[in-house]
């Protein structure tokens, strides 16, 4: 499933974080570059291909730099990994990793690990008190952490101006999932609006809005370097 030209890719999710257990899944993320003379058919080329079982999923730089710009959690972290869990690191995907802080800005970083937690969030209330078999147990708890992960993550980028990936303490994470799995559905809903509010408190540290020319000049070097020779 792997495309052509893949400039930047690793390994994201609950292994990067620190979360994983012995049944978790590898994910996988990177960015690649279409050929630049594709842009001009009839056709746009594609701009993600995805795979699950394993779970892959590869984004088109102009895509992959949309996405980052308007903060997406997901797609964001590929960035900020550790060293290690890089797998793939070209020239030009050294310069995205280089110029990560500049797709960072105030709101849309907000919003959007705020946005995805509640997202989260709403998934727990669906699932009621706990009293469920042990396999939604066992999602409900993995959203749980991962609700608590966003708004701490959020706010870390918000106020620091990183987003970091590897957590420090995973068995917060994991002992708050299980806590709500067990039927904690207010401790949940408590962290989140004290996320919340802890925004709207904090001034932070990042620009009011991403730097797109950088964003637009890494891209154009992108379809500098893929143009026929």
């Amino acid at each position: 499933m792997t495309p052509d030209n893949v400039l930047l890719a690793g390994i994201v999710g609950s292994t990067a974080y620190g979360l994983a257990g012995p049944g978790s899944d590898i994910d996988r993320l990177g960015v690649f570059a279409a050929p630049t003379v594709a842009f001009h058919g009839l056709r746009q080329p594609a701009a993600s291909r995805v795979t699950s079982h394993p779970d892959v999923t590869f984004h088109e730089a102009r895509k992959y730099a949309s996405l980052a710009l308007g903060g997406n959690p997901t797609v964001s972290e590929l960035m900020w990994l550790p060293r290690e869990l890089y797998e793939t690191r070209t020239p030009l995907g050294d310069e995205l990793v280089a110029i990560r802080a500049s797709f960072l800005s105030a709101k849309r970083i907000r919003d959007a690990y705020l946005g995805y937690a509640t997202q989260q969030f709403r998934k727990l209330e669906s699932r009621g008190d706990g009293s469920f078999s042990s396999e939604t147990r066992h999602r409900t708890a993995k959203h749980a952490r991962h609700l608590l992960r966003l708004c701490w993550q959020g706010y870390t980028a918000y106020t620091t101006g990183e987003i970091v990936i590897r957590l420090d303490d995973p068995q917060r994470f994991l002992d708050f999932g299980e806590r709500v799995a067990g039927g904690d559905i207010e401790s949940a809903r408590a962290m989140l609006a004290g996320y919340e509010a802890k925004f709207d408190a904090t001034p932070g540290v990042l620009p009011a809005e991403p730097d797109e020319r950088v964003a637009e000049d890494w891209l154009l070097r992108v379809r500098a370097a893929f143009l026929p020779t």
